[in-house]
């Protein structure tokens, strides 16, 4: 059974949670006979106050450490960014650190967080060797929560947060395939890798929905694989008309092979992005994408840990973020928005 929350003590005491709140600091602005009714409802369920995360919040001390693998990557940029005023606003500051996708440096930096009483972790991993960052998060019970990325399924007893990489995929071709596309290749993302497997997985099944051969491309989700993929799919095989990227990082890395082989984006060859990072409005022609909704991902990721440290409530253990296809001027326009 899952440990009683504050939303369930305000739900029993009839009160507002912001009420129940008010009770556990000791304000004098709560009537007495409403401050008994919440301890009652707190007896009655069980509800145990979770002190010591309120008391480092107010004390100004409380830290969150977040761990990303990739920071030059404009996506995890944005999300660091989200992230840390959502945080920051509820009186928690952030300890970022970029592992540069090496898990030695993983391991360093787990390692200083937790020596510095970090209250959480936050995790986008590097894929590789984790098991000296798992046993020591394990040995220090330190909510810590996965994002974007997994470690590994081995390792469900950390919570998951992650946008729909499934649907994305989906809908990212289906929007080619009603735009007139036929020959649609799916560029960028390590082979192996968890992530790539999700985002070519819903490519995949659209294509095979339609009885059309696929052709996937892994590599690095980089401007410069993205370009230099994109010459080579041109030369070798003219036929094809579409792509969908791996990230915008890899749509933009074709946008430039287009323009360099003066082909008409949109209309000879069809692009579609995933992340919608801010450059992905502003390159040109704009880059239609896959919406991950980076800063309201940001903030739901914040609520998540706020919750399991100031009210108890653990995290389910994968949770999936809705995405939307955003058209822009790198597809033909079929109503999609």
């Amino acid at each position: 059974m899952r440990r009683p929350t504050i939303i369930d003590v305000a739900t029993k005491a009839g009160v507002s949670k912001s009420t129940v709140s008010l009770v556990l600091q000791g304000s004098e602005q709560v009537k007495p006979a409403t401050r008994q009714l919440v301890h009652t409802a707190m007896k009655e369920i069980g509800y145990v106050y979770n002190r010591s995360a309120a008391n480092l919040r107010s004390s100004g001390t409380a830290l969150i450490g977040l761990v990303i693998n990739d920071l030059n990557n404009p996506f995890f940029t944005e999300f660091a960014t989200s992230l840390q005023m959502a945080l920051g606003s509820r009186g928690y500051a952030v300890v970022v650190a970029n592992t540069n996708e090496d898990t030695e440096i993983q391991d360093q930096v787990i390692g200083a967080m937790l020596e510095h009483g970090v209250s959480a972790l936050i995790l986008s991993p590097a894929y590789g060797d984790v098991a000296n960052s798992i046993a020591a998060i394990e040995r220090s019970g330190v909510p810590t929560i996965q994002v974007m990325r997994q470690i590994s399924s081995d390792y469900a007893k950390f919570p998951f947060l992650a946008p729909d990489y499934l649907t994305g995929g989906r809908m990212a071709t289906r929007v080619l395939l009603q735009a007139g596309a036929r020959r649609i290749a799916f560029v960028g993302g390590l082979e192996g890798r968890p992530v790539t497997h999700e985002r070519v997985s819903g490519y995949l099944e659209v294509m095979a929905e339609q009885d059309l051969p696929p052709m996937v491309l892994t590599g690095r989700s980089s401007r410069s694989f993205g370009q230099t993929t994109a010459a080579s799919l041109f030369t070798d095989h003219p036929e094809y008309d579409a792509a969908v990227c791996f990230n915008d990082l890899v749509a933009f890395g074709m946008i430039n092979a287009c323009h360099k082989a003066q082909k008409t984006i949109g209309e000879e060859f069809q692009i579609i992005g995933c992340d919608d990072i801010k450059e992905a409005a502003e390159c040109w022609p704009a880059l239609s994408t896959i919406c991950c909704g980076v800063d309201d991902f940001g903030r739901q990721v914040a609520e998540t840990v706020l919750d399991w440290l100031e009210n108890s409530v653990e995290p389910s253990e994968v949770k999936r973020t809705q995405v939307r296809l955003i058209e822009r001027q790198t597809t033909k326009p079929v109503g999609f928005s």
